[in-house]
């Protein structure tokens, strides 16, 4: 069942509002993330592993890990909402489970509740080892919980 409902894509329409919403992310494209699924209330954002994203003994850093779970939660709950609104972080909480290790991270934001004015997403991040498929090359490193807020959408 996992792999049905993360295989439901957002129409075309909120795939293309989130993804020119996330190309214009300064940090994200720094630190070399990208979207790899955008479904209704689920996002997922890969950041490979690169020297560049690491801290002193080699892992991933908490701060790069934070990132891409924070910005996964932001664009899930963004996908449930009208073209005439938006989404800022009003708090979120991680744990660090695991060293950041792995090939990629990968960052899952899911909707728990969307509600007019404040959205809670769960957030979880894996390291992902090869191309991810065989069994153990996939691990749970991080899990949190984000608070949103919805806001009207700026004239831009």
């Amino acid at each position: 069942m996992e792999d049905q409902i993360r295989q439901e894509l957002a129409s075309l329409a909120v795939r293309k509002r989130v993804q020119e919403s996330f190309d214009r992310q300064g940090l994200m494209t720094h630190l070399g993330a990208r979207i790899t699924h955008i479904g209704p209330g689920s996002v997922h954002i890969v950041l490979p592993a690169r020297p560049e994203v690491t801290q002193q003994h080699g892992y991933i850093h908490a701060g790069a890990t934070s990132a891409i779970a924070d910005t996964a939660g932001g664009y899930a709950a963004l996908t449930l909402f009208d073209e005439d609104s938006d989404v800022l972080t009003v708090e979120y909480k991680i744990n660090l489970l695991a060293p950041a290790a792995g090939d990629r991270l990968e960052a899952v934001g899911t909707v728990l509740k969307s509600g007019r004015t404040l959205t809670v997403c769960q957030l979880e991040v894996y390291g992902v080892h090869g191309d991810g498929a065989a069994d153990g090359a996939r691990k749970l490193i991080a899990n949190g919980q984000q608070t949103l807020i919805r806001l009207s959408r700026p004239d831009r």
